[in-house]
């Protein structure tokens, strides 16, 4: 009876233990909400952030191309401002999932999307997707910069 109890200890610590690595896997805002209306104060001489995102129905379907810019927000992205508003809001928007993490196993869909350019003085080249938790939670984090994602057809 006592090993029972302690092999259905063990098993149910450690789920819990694997969910609570994964961290928030909520949005922290609606795409629809509107940005906050903050504004960040970029000395008079440095570069624009400058953003090119490109995104895929899926790794074979052929890629939608936005340019963007923040601070002022342009560029030929359909939703300039929510975008940068997004990405402000984000801690690290950029950053990949640490290697060490345990991720659920939530599959998003096949999209993906990948982002070059400057963003606060520094370079970005990363590539986001949605196939587990982590990756879910950082596609949400700043689902604006996207625009709409295409169709599988």
């Amino acid at each position: 009876m006592r090993y029972r109890t302690l092999i259905l200890a063990s098993s149910g610590l450690a789920m819990i233990f694997s969910l609570a690595a994964c961290g928030d896997e909520h949005a922290k805002s609606l795409p629809g909400e509107k940005p906050s209306g903050t504004a960040t104060v970029r000395p008079s001489g440095s570069p624009a952030d400058t953003l090119t995102i490109q995104i895929r129905a899926s790794a074979q379907a052929p890629a939608k191309t936005y340019k963007l810019t923040c601070d002022p927000a342009g560029g030929d992205h359909p939703k300039a401002a929510d975008a940068c508003a997004a990405l402000t809001k984000a801690k690290d928007p950029f950053a990949p999932v640490p290697k060490d993490r345990m991720c659920t196993d939530i599959y998003g869909g096949p999209e993906v999307a990948t982002v070059k350019g400057t963003w606060q003085g520094k370079p970005i080249d990363t590539t986001f997707k949605r196939n587990d938790g982590c990756q879910l939670h950082r596609w949400t984090e700043i689902a604006p910069v996207f625009g709409p994602v295409p169709k599988v057809r």
